[in-house]
């Protein structure tokens, strides 16, 4: 298989989509959010935190404090999408992830998420 049409399957290949967690072994404190595609994701704050550059500073100091094995990358729950044409995934996974708020309330010393108002 060429290279261009190995592009095209992977862009044809649905992502994961959930809920993640980044987890402080130590303390922990977790960071929670949603995304449409999991594996980038994680792999996206690792790669911030491991620059230096994440824009969560509590988390970022923790990591710079700890080091990376102090720390773990993990999907919480997956959301399968709808079949349906045009389906837009992003009202579902921000009522997945307002659960996993309210269930796990990663604010102040549990967590690393900042609370939000029910607007947001």
């Amino acid at each position: 298989m060429d290279r261009k049409a190995l592009i095209r399957e992977y862009r044809a290949t649905r992502r994961p989509m959930g809920v993640f967690q980044v987890r402080n072994t130590l303390s922990g404190k977790v960071l929670l959010g949603s995304t449409g595609d999991l594996p980038s994701m994680l792999n996206r704050q690792r790669a911030q935190l491991q620059m230096g550059a994440h824009p969560n500073r509590d988390l970022q100091a923790d990591w710079r404090a700890h080091g990376p094995s102090a720390f773990a990358f993990e999907v919480l729950d997956t959301l399968t999408p709808s079949d349906e044409a045009g389906y837009d995934p992003r009202e579902d996974l921000h009522t997945l992830e307002a659960m996993w708020l309210a269930k796990l309330a990663p604010y102040g010393a549990r967590g690393y998420n900042t609370e939000r108002g029910p607007d947001a």
